[in-house]
């Protein structure tokens, strides 16, 4: 008689769950990343990167003012790839506070608005020369369904100050709602980590300022950084306190005044957001051969004339002759 283990069914039904376990795990863990992998705090925000004011939505977190540079052709053709420059110039030997207090090197980012039909050019259609410009780039739609809007970030400033964009243009012949026109491309570019967080909270680069007047009574350093600024109002003894994160100086003592939004620490930032736009021509090239026949017949025009006159000229010399 054949023995049969009693703990086998158990065995299957453990094995079966653990399983089922790890599937949900790594599906969880998977989703989280992807949803929480942003290249920027906008796309967590924002529906549309640019509001109808023509302000790009970065401003809201980045505060100081800085340039960015954008070069793109004067026009393309339909189908065409061709390369969208972005240049965020500054000091590379400036160093920002990072999120734990200490100096480190500036981040930089981007976002890129096209026109609707133009997106990013696929791998394929990509020269090995391109690529070679792109490096270890990664690009991203601002949203799934919106491929006319790129992201890009945060980077490392000191390697990618200019940033190159493959983009590939649409064919008016195969999408209707596109026609051969001048087109707006809007860019925003920073270097540097924001002074406000999409809630509203403040990051560690930026300055403090007093929530309260009175008297620096007390100031606590913490031990993971940063410090607690206890005030108390002179009138009725009331005490508050503001508390500094790692990373801002201070810039006042214990037994000063101070006043209400007085400056506690002094502003970290060195970074800062820029926009800027050009325009790009989606040109036919019915437009550019009609052109070129055209420049063809004045110059064989040209010709035509000058030989009629040299001919000219020779009659006249043989008639005087005879």
């Amino acid at each position: 008689m054949q023995n049969r283990n009693p703990f086998s069914p158990v065995k299957k039904q453990m094995t079966s769950s653990i399983c089922i376990f790890l599937s949900i795990m790594i599906y969880v863990i998977t989703w989280v990343s992807i949803s929480n992998a942003y290249p920027i705090f906008a796309q967590q925000g924002y529906e549309n990167p640019r509001e109808t004011t023509g302000r790009i939505v970065c401003a809201n977190c980045h505060l100081a003012n800085k340039p960015v540079e954008i070069e793109v052709p004067q026009a393309v053709l339909p189908d065409t790839v061709f390369e969208a420059i972005i240049r965020i110039p500054y000091d590379i030997q400036l160093k920002q506070v990072l999120a734990n207090g200490k100096k480190g090197g500036l981040n930089v980012g981007a976002v890129l608005i096209l026109p609707e039909g133009f997106q990013l050019a696929p791998n394929d259609r990509i020269s090995p020369e391109l690529k070679e410009k792109l490096g270890n780039l990664s690009f991203q739609n601002y949203r799934p369904n919106q491929k006319n809007i790129l992201v890009i970030g945060p980077v490392p400033g000191k390697k990618y100050r200019e940033i190159v964009f493959p983009i590939l243009s649409p064919d008016p012949n195969t999408k209707r709602d596109v026609h051969f026109l001048k087109y707006p491309i809007y860019v925003g570019g920073n270097r540097g980590r924001g002074q406000i967080y999409p809630d509203g909270s403040k990051s560690n680069n930026t300055v403090y300022n007093a929530t309260s007047a009175g008297i620096v009574s007390k100031i606590v350093r913490k031990e993971k950084g940063g410090y607690e600024i206890i005030i108390v109002d002179p009138s009725d003894g009331r005490q508050l306190i503001d508390i500094i994160p790692a990373g801002p100086e201070l810039l006042v003592s214990e037994g000063e005044p101070v006043k209400l939004d007085q400056p506690l620490t002094s502003n970290p930032n060195v970074g800062g957001f820029g926009q800027g736009n050009a325009e790009i021509v989606l040109q036919d090239p019915l437009r550019l051969q009609g052109l070129l026949l055209f420049f063809t017949s004045i110059i064989l025009a040209q010709v035509f004339l000058v030989l009629k006159k040299k001919q000219f000229e020779k009659v006249q010399l043989y008639e005087m002759n005879f």
